[in-house]
């Protein structure tokens, strides 16, 4: 497969996004290139995101790859799997070896996607058609599982999946969470005036399920870092939850959630048992 010339005169402003080595053929298959190699605004926001979150969990594949021959990556929600090729395209292609599974629950995103991955060569990339809350692979476990911009409770699915498959590694990018901003919609509770305008519900009711998330992760072994995905102006929904597992529980992390979702009287009802 064709990799980038950081010299062509042709789309040279696409080219300097890439990382070395990288497919232009298969951004081009993904259109996220054009034909002549140049990216659009909406198509170089995409691209940015992917790269940056590609680059944020390099720590986790690198420690896969070590302790593992061969380490499997689940990309859940993949959507049109730009995430997932792009992670075979420059992890797994280029160590020869490990498994990286897309789980998507369009039967049209599914087949696209495998067509392409055939075109490419990418023999080891595999597609689940699956809803996320439904979805096994075969193995029984995963090393590193992302979800890229999963919306509402498709974050908390995610989550589940990842203790389910015994994973090390959890990637998330929540998107557009209204679950708990419905919940304190008719709260009597003091702290009311947080939340009672409907704009202040819903980022309250969002940055809520996310500090729940990170404590429930916790709760359950996971040593958690947030921070943000790339810039606001990139996109709005920009807060990234990296999770490594340490241990088997945490029992400090589980009182702190309890505590605070009796607080609000709220809690992601999936991550609820």
């Amino acid at each position: 497969m064709a990799r980038h010339d950081r010299k062509s005169a042709k789309g040279i402003d696409a080219l300097a996004e890439l990382w070395p080595g990288q497919s232009t053929e298969l951004l081009k298959a993904l259109h996220i290139l054009t034909r002549d190699g140049v990216l659009n605004a909406d198509s170089r926001r995409k691209l940015k995101q992917v790269l940056h979150l590609a680059n944020l969990i390099r720590p986790a594949l690198d420690g896969a790859f070590a302790d593992k021959d061969r380490p499997t990556l689940a990309d859940l929600g993949a959507g049109k799997s730009y995430l997932g090729f792009v992670l075979y395209d420059l992890f797994f292609a280029k160590q020869g070896r490990g498994l990286v599974y897309a789980v998507e629950a369009r039967h049209d995103l599914i087949e696209t996607s495998k067509s392409i991955a055939a075109k490419s060569g990418f023999e080891r990339m595999c597609f689940v058609e699956s809803a996320i809350r439904d979805a096994t692979l075969p193995d029984g476990k995963v090393d590193v599982v992302t979800a890229l911009h999963a919306c509402d409770t498709a974050t908390d699915e995610a989550i589940l999946f990842a203790l389910r498959h015994d994973a090390k590694f959890v990637a998330l990018v929540p998107c557009c969470q209204a679950e708990l901003a419905a919940e304190l919609e008719g709260s009597k509770r003091p702290e009311r005036q947080l939340w009672r305008h409907p704009i202040q519900r819903r980022e309250f009711g969002a940055h809520l399920t996310n500090v729940l998330r990170g404590l429930f992760l916790e709760a359950h072994g996971y040593k958690v870092r947030v921070t943000e995905l790339t810039g606001l102006e990139h996109s709005l929904k920009n807060e990234f939850i990296f999770a490594e597992r340490i241990q088997r529980s945490n029992a400090a992390a589980k009182a702190e959630y309890d505590r605070l979702a009796a607080q609000f009287g709220v809690q992601p009802k999936l991550l609820a048992a």
